[in-house]
């Protein structure tokens, strides 16, 4: 009955937003993108990667989730050879990511890449994919529990693991106050694989089994950048000679300008620095480019320098309106700003550069990565700033001074301190698909 609620109240919330979703879908290709597959229309190429092949499913929502679920499904595929790892996104900068991080390492004469849209949450969609998919596992990253999605793979005898789980802040009042929903579902999961002790605990407040609950760890110690990319090498080409580079990594509205105006004091004393901004979502970058060149920096966007010859100029902005080469980047960085922490959106992960000893600076908004962050405190490997403390801050990371330098080195400890959650994580579920099987 709960679930036929859940089903009726999600297509009346598409029923009454069609309007909405048709305009936005007339104006963006990010809306229709994939929406065929949304709805039940699987494609041709999923089809031949799966055909007469043992699966294992994994969903990763958007980008952060396709980065920390890179080594797992590396780890998986070197232990499961004959199956094929299919990966579903639901927003497109992680289908785009997806392909370039999954579409290589099939088997030969398989198509690109398995990777596809999640499907709506109706049963009878769900049931469409898991019949043409029979996985042999359902792999949920982190906090995407869909009900429907759920119940059907109960029904199917497909088993579920929820790893690198977390509940959010934001999110473990909304759990509460409808643990009646989730509590059946939730005891459906055969495995949740927490990113944390606090984690764990939230997860049996909101109703998962205690037997079925474990800490692994957080995957994303884990990520490493795919070696440098394409983009990152041609930046260092263009770079000014001594070049002190701030990479401010996933940066939201609104902190844009709090940034450019830090930057106008921290030019002033680093006259040969040098930002490279990257916007979390794709569809900012042109506002993102207009902001910066309102205030007067000279800017070049990264998709145009290979068409273009010139340096970028020091006390300039290079706009990285790529995807998937932010990780890549935080290598070039004399300093790094991460983003989503100036305004109150819970922070974005400060880990990806500390894998190249890059000091870090973040505002007080960290929720989502509490654990990761207070680590870092703890070990004196973070500065945490204020809108007011940036411009100092930053301008201090960049001297690269014998304290800039040693924050690095504290951070990459803290990194590799943290490492070998996706061990633990692929062990898990090896040993969930054998006990399936037996």
């Amino acid at each position: 009955m709960i679930l036929a609620v859940y089903s009726v109240l999600l297509a009346a919330a598409l029923v009454l937003g069609a309007p909405w979703w048709l305009a936005r879908m007339a104006t963006s290709g990010r809306y229709r993108a994939g929406l065929a597959g949304r709805l039940g229309l699987i494609s041709g190429r999923v089809r031949e990667a799966v055909s007469g092949k043992q699966v294992v499913w994994l969903h990763a929502v958007s980008v952060g989730e396709v980065m920390a679920a890179s080594e797992l499904v590396r780890e998986l595929r070197t232990a499961l050879p004959g199956c094929v790892i299919v990966v579903s996104t639901t927003t497109e900068t992680g289908q785009k990511l997806a392909r370039e991080r999954f579409g290589k390492g099939l088997p030969e004469g398989a198509p690109d890449s398995p990777v596809f849209y999640l499907p709506l949450d109706f049963a009878f969609i769900v049931r469409r994919y898991l019949r043409l998919l029979k996985p042999k596992l359902l792999v949920l990253m982190e906090s995407e529990l869909w009900p429907n999605l759920m119940n059907e793979c109960a029904r199917s005898g497909v088993p579920v693991a929820v790893v690198n789980a977390r509940v959010s802040d934001r999110s473990l009042p909304r759990y509460l106050m409808l643990k009646r929903l989730w509590r059946p579902l939730l005891g459906g999961v055969s495995v949740f694989l927490a990113q944390s002790e606090e984690n764990a605990r939230r997860l049996l407040e909101i109703g998962a089994p205690a037997e079925r609950v474990r800490v692994s760890g957080n995957l994303k110690y884990d990520v490493k950048a795919a070696g440098e990319s394409a983009m990152t090498a041609l930046i260092r080409e263009r770079l000014p000679d001594r070049a002190k580079v701030l990479v401010a990594g996933s940066t939201l509205d609104g902190e844009e300008t709090i940034l450019l105006d830090a930057w106008r004091q921290v030019v002033a004393d680093e006259p040969n620095a040098v930002m490279i901004l990257a916007p979390r979502r794709t569809e900012r970058f042109a506002a993102a480019a207009a902001l910066v060149e309102s205030t007067g920096f000279a800017v070049i966007r990264a998709s145009d320098l290979r068409g273009r010859t010139e340096r970028i100029e020091a006390g300039g902005v290079l706009l990285l309106d790529t995807i998937g080469d932010l990780a890549s980047v935080y290598s070039l960085g004399t300093a790094a700003f991460v983003g989503g922490s100036l305004v109150q959106a819970g922070g974005h992960n400060p880990l990806e550069p500390t894998r190249f000893r890059v000091p870090v600076v973040m505002g007080p908004s960290s929720e989502n990565f509490r654990e990761i962050v207070e680590a870092m405190r703890a070990a004196d490997a973070i500065r945490i700033v204020d809108a007011g403390g940036l411009a100092s801050a930053l301008t201090e990371m960049l001297k690269e001074n014998g304290d800039a330098r040693a924050m690095g080195e504290r951070g990459h400890a803290v990194f590799d301190a943290q490492a070998g959650a996706t061990a633990r994580t692929a062990g898990a579920l090896l040993g969930l698909i054998d006990r399936s099987a037996a």
